[in-house]
């Protein structure tokens, strides 16, 4: 199981210069978990930076795999990794769903960087 948080999906969807790491997680659908709150996060930033119609694209993609909704189980494990690691709101939602799945967590946000079942890749810089 896997779970691309918000900045991979972000990556992938936009062909940025890290998408290739990313693709195997997000093409492989069957095994693809979604964290309800990166929906949130990536269709926020594509209806903010294109339109309704880009937004539609990406909820598409996203719907491929298995979106999971913020529970109160969820909620309270999210609220003591977040503690654990100091790491914000989202990030310990995003965690906290990856765990309750046994997923790995594929990612370029360095908070996430050496936690166990984390596939971590530095945020590869845009070529000009």
């Amino acid at each position: 199981m896997n779970v691309v948080d918000s900045s991979g999906w972000i990556e992938y969807l936009t062909d940025g210069a890290g998408a290739s790491f990313f693709a195997p997680a997000i093409e492989k659908v069957d095994s693809l978990i979604i964290p309800a709150i990166v929906v949130n996060e990536v269709m926020r930033k594509t209806l903010r930076d294109a339109n309704e119609s880009a937004g539609q694209t990406v909820l598409t993609a996203l719907r491929q795999g298995k979106i999971v909704p913020l529970d109160e189980a969820l909620a309270v494990a999210a609220a003591r990794l977040g503690l654990a690691h100091h790491l914000p709101l989202a990030d310990a939602i995003v965690l906290a769903t990856a765990r309750a799945a046994s997923a790995t967590l594929w990612t370029q946000d360095q908070d996430f960087e050496g936690l166990p079942r984390v596939r971590y890749q530095r945020k590869a810089k845009a070529q000009r």
